[in-house]
């Protein structure tokens, strides 16, 4: 086998992958690995409506299973799938860019396995998850596509991959199981290897579960003003080809998009356990405020109903300010 493809999605991508499968003929002659975000409880039957769809078996693999050509493999929910030499991995890694299964390590994982040979696929999907790894397929020598932006049910994803990559084709979906087919009848390069740097070399290592001090994530970056949204840690700031990613010494990675969307869901939680308290004490002190004035204190009564009130106006000035408050977002354009 010399090619592996990996291919990434999200939101959108279930038509995608099934157009671009039903498409791929039997004789395909390299493996297909593919992460589509899910939830963790998330049933996992991606596998099975692509083997329906097509003449491709598709499995969800065990840590360790063999990779052949001609079959696809399909992260399951709540682990990364990656690669290496002759096999695939499923791994309980940190989260990266609040997913797991995350497109960044199996990308990582191809560039570091097969150099030139890999082919990267970045489809539809929010946010730009696939991008950091995309870059690193295509600075190791492989082959990066994007779905047309215009093409693409949701195009923040592909957007993410133009701005940053500088991507071999762009493509709408009924174009990509051909230029598949396409590239991988060609022979892989004989330029020289590339070395894998070692910057791949840790965060490959972080995503399999190895502890991330000692995988080398200190050396990674400087540390920043920030704090991991899912641990608390500081994150380390990694300057990467104009783009800034971070990665926490638990392993959590973040793209600068990702760490906005995160600490924006921060705040919007903190607004609304913020409206639980102060109704939760307005309900308690209306309570009390019975009880003291069946115990003759009218008192203290009357200073608790006033407190009740107070907490009920600062609640709803509270809920107004979250009902019109903006989604934290990056905006970014193709380039």
């Amino acid at each position: 086998m010399k090619h592996v493809v990996v291919i990434g999605t999200s939101a959108g991508g279930l038509e995608a992958l099934r157009t671009v499968v039903a498409a791929l003929p039997k004789d395909f002659p390299a493996a297909i690995c593919i992460v589509m975000h899910t939830a963790p409880q998330s049933p996992g039957v991606l596998h099975e409506i692509l083997t329906r769809c097509g003449s491709l078996p598709a499995i969800n693999p065990t840590d360790g299973q063999s990779l052949k050509a001609g079959h696809i493999y399909v992260a399951p929910p709540d682990y990364h799938l990656m690669i290496e030499p002759g096999h695939v991995r499923v791994v309980k890694g940190p989260k990266e860019n609040r997913f797991r299964p995350a497109i960044d390590p199996l990308f990582r994982s191809a560039a570091q396995v097969f150099g030139p040979a890999a082919i990267g696929v970045v489809l539809t999907g929010n946010l730009d998850d696939g991008t950091a790894g995309l870059w690193t397929i295509k600075q190791l020598g492989g082959t990066a596509i994007v779905q047309d932006p215009a093409d693409a049910l949701y195009p923040s994803m592909p957007t993410s991959a133009l701005r940053h990559v500088h991507v071999d084709h762009v493509v709408a979906i009924p174009q990509l199981a051909p230029l598949l087919v396409q590239l991988t009848a060609a022979p892989v390069g004989t330029s020289e290897s590339v070395k894998v740097p070692e910057i791949v070399e840790v965060e490959v290592n972080i995503a399999k579960d190895r502890n991330a001090v000692t995988a080398g994530v200190t050396a990674l970056g400087t540390p920043s003003q920030y704090a991991c949204p899912d641990c608390h840690g500081v994150l380390m700031e990694i300057k990467e080809a104009g783009r800034i990613r971070f990665r926490c010494h638990t392993g959590h990675a973040y793209s600068a998009e990702s760490l906005i969307a995160a600490v924006g869901e921060g705040i919007e939680d903190a607004l609304w356990n913020a409206i639980r308290a102060l109704e939760e004490a307005g309900l308690l002190m209306n309570r009390m405020a019975e009880h003291f004035r069946t115990s003759h204190t009218p008192e203290e009564a009357d200073r608790l109903l006033a407190q009740a009130a107070e907490s009920r106006r600062q609640s709803d000035q509270i809920r107004e300010m979250a009902g019109a408050r903006e989604p934290v977002a990056l905006k970014v354009a193709a380039r």
